[in-house]
């Protein structure tokens, strides 16, 4: 996907960018391909792959829920900013804040937010399950995202936490999908979620299966949740 093909792509779902926002999106481009070199933040180099399966991509939960307010978004294991700076991109007026376990992926979003001039960005060096007991952040947002980072019954554990009553929990997803949902029914219910809405759709290009799932927080979380570091993904709530 080159780059007028992204460009005409988001225009055609009702996003529209301006030069400057195009310039940050040439700029994160760049910024990662050179950090690449010296950490793993990517397997993913080549210029218009880099467009269609992290930017466009990331962008795509947009299409299914509206990012227009001035939401309090928290993006978990966001490794290199996917899926919340391109989105933040799009939509300037959102406030995102990124945890993520390795310091190395933080001092990189951190040049990336000051290259970009992002205003209302924050970024937490931490394990998400200890992130999410922590009073000033435990149901505290709007929205929690994210993108492939765990199946679902561990997903939920380690994001339902951080989502504020009637917020929602966006999962992004590949083909997957419905497999991970059969077995995280448990898990979303138990965390105080109520499975919304599932929307499937193809990348463009290569016809990949993507699903963008949304979970309503319908009822606060037991205090024992998440449990500790590494529990969930041990013996996840099946």
């Amino acid at each position: 996907m080159n780059i007028e093909q992204f460009q005409q792509a988001l225009l055609e779902k009702g996003i529209e960018l301006s030069p400057q926002q195009l310039d940050q999106f040439d700029t994160y481009y760049r910024l990662l391909v050179e950090w690449n070199e010296k950490m793993n933040l990517t397997a993913i180099t080549d210029k218009e792959e880099v467009y269609l399966k992290h930017f466009y991509d990331s962008i795509s939960a947009a299409f299914y829920f509206d990012f227009n307010e001035s939401h309090r978004i928290c993006d978990v294991g966001a490794g290199a900013g996917f899926p919340s700076i391109p989105l933040k991109i799009c939509f300037p007026d959102i406030h995102v804040s990124i945890v993520d376990s390795l310091n190395k992926r933080i001092s990189f979003l951190n040049h990336l937010a000051d290259s970009l001039q992002l205003k209302g960005v924050s970024f937490y060096h931490d394990r998400a399950e200890t992130f999410a007991q922590k009073q000033e952040h435990r149901e505290s947002y709007d929205i929690v995202m994210a993108r492939a980072v765990a199946r679902m019954s561990v997903l939920s554990e380690l994001c339902l936490p951080l989502v504020k009553l009637d917020g929602t929990f966006i999962a992004m997803k590949a083909a997957s999908a419905q497999d991970e949902m059969d077995t995280g029914k448990k898990a979303i219910f138990t965390l105080g979620g109520e499975i919304e809405e599932i929307h499937p759709f193809t990348l463009p290009e290569e016809n990949s299966e993507r699903n963008i799932i949304t979970v309503k927080k319908v009822k606060k979380t037991p205090k024992k949740y998440p449990r500790k570091p590494g529990t969930p993904n041990k013996q996840p709530i099946e």
